[in-house]
């Protein structure tokens, strides 16, 4: 077992998140609570944690590919993912697996190199497909049956910060890592 601020994990679900070159992200439910916040004026509003955001940059920083594939069109969301750095957004996608096949040819990368984190039944293929498929500590039972990790955090809690922080530790670069709080 290998001892993290998240708890133990197995040597080998360790090992899986040390092949991870590109992690690939839900957004509702993933980097949000999954709430949406509609105003009377039809704005719609989310939330985001900054401590995700942190994680999210120091891993960009330490040269990794990040993307999100998400079913929902928002202006928010291309905002936020572009102020973090991140180059690979696929927004109202019905079937995310055509994202996803698109992103490993254009990154020249194969599955077993790609974690995905996700929350719902739409997520279940691509938490399927990926190398290492991932849960928040909140998804969907279905979901969290088929991931080999299941976070410690909720969805909007810092669970993308503990997935970056898993990542960046198993390939010896967390103690290096530079991100910035936003």
């Amino acid at each position: 077992m290998i001892n993290t601020w998240y708890g133990d994990i197995s040597q080998p679900l360790f090992q899986q998140f040390e092949q991870v070159k590109l992690l690939v992200l839900d957004i509702d439910g993933v980097f949000s609570d999954g709430r949406i916040y509609l105003g009377n004026d039809g704005e719609e509003l989310k939330a985001f944690h900054t401590r995700d955001g942190f994680g999210l940059k120091a891993l960009i920083n330490a040269g990794f590919q990040v993307a999100v594939i998400t079913g929902r069109e928002s202006d928010i969301v291309r905002r936020r993912m572009q102020h973090l750095g991140v180059q690979h957004i696929f927004q109202g996608q019905d079937d995310k697996s055509t994202a996803f096949q698109q992103l490993l040819g254009e990154l020249a990368l194969d599955e077993p190199q790609v974690a995905y984190v996700g929350d719902d039944v739409p997520d279940l293929a691509l938490i399927q497909r990926a190398g290492l498929g991932i849960a928040v500590n909140d998804a969907h039972p279905a979901v969290q049956q088929n991931a080999q990790y299941i976070t410690r955090c909720r969805g909007g809690f810092g669970a993308v910060r503990e997935i970056c922080d898993l990542i960046l530790l198993s390939q010896g670069l967390l103690q290096s890592a530079e991100g910035i709080s936003l």
